[in-house]
């Protein structure tokens, strides 16, 4: 059987990670290695996935693109699943990646984002982080659309065969985010990319500082700026939380 890796680029997360560190710790089945790839944190993140026995490697830059990278090529399992530090799995999730996976004809796949907070979820923009899959491959790369891809974002917990991930390159280390973009389009040559209907749980941090309209019109920006060529400047319109 597959073996299975989460692995959790983490940068200054101490505020999530209980709740993540929780969530995988409680999988059934477990995954076959956890792996938190820190990208230099200066807070308790690192001490605090060590308590919990959890295995943290230190990436040599700072950045998703290039934690992923790094994580992946030292990842022992044949499927990886890319968790952002603020995103709760389903308890079967091990499960639902190896199900989904032994299709031959699926290339990358993910979960299905709910962005909840305290306030309960966000389903404006759970339902737009949905539509958003279709719209954007449609309006910028129509004929990977009809190929069958669908443009899949970190929060979504993607997963993907890690032998296929080297062949393509990895991420594009330049980005800091939309990195996930760039993987759906490389990815796609080995064939089509799907979103499972089982919720991952994401944090409505962003939307919380931003506001919900700035929030969803900074996705659509960066989103449509990544389709027309844009790379290193897009950090620069993606305010960081944490």
């Amino acid at each position: 059987m597959n073996g299975v890796t989460i692995l959790v680029p983490m940068l200054n997360e101490e505020k999530a990670l209980p709740q993540t560190i929780a969530c995988l710790q409680a999988m059934e089945p477990p995954p076959d290695e956890i792996l938190m790839v820190d990208g230099g944190s200066q807070d308790s993140s690192v001490a605090m996935v060590r308590a919990a026995g959890l295995t943290v490697i230190a990436a040599a830059k700072k950045g998703r693109g290039a934690q992923i990278n790094h994580g992946v090529r030292l990842a022992r399992g044949a499927i990886i699943c890319v968790l952002h530090a603020d995103s709760i799995l389903p308890i079967d999730a091990v499960t639902v990646i190896r199900d989904t996976m032994a299709n031959p004809k699926i290339a990358l796949a993910s979960f299905t984002p709910r962005i909840a907070g305290p306030g309960g979820t966000r389903w404006g923009s759970t339902v737009h982080n949905w539509i958003k899959t279709w719209y954007a491959p449609l309006l910028t790369r129509p004929h990977l659309f009809l190929r069958g891809v669908r443009l899949l974002f970190g929060d979504h917990a993607m997963f993907f065969r890690r032998e296929q991930f080297l062949a393509i390159g990895g991420c594009d280390e330049r980005l800091v985010v939309m990195e996930e973009a760039g993987l759906c389009i490389g990815l796609s040559r080995f064939g089509a990319t799907r979103m499972v209907p089982r919720w991952v749980w994401t944090s409505d941090r962003r939307i919380t500082q931003w506001g919900r309209w700035r929030a969803n019109w900074i996705y659509f920006k960066v989103g449509m700026m990544w389709a027309f060529g844009a790379r290193e400047g897009l950090a620069d319109h993606y305010p960081d939380i944490r």
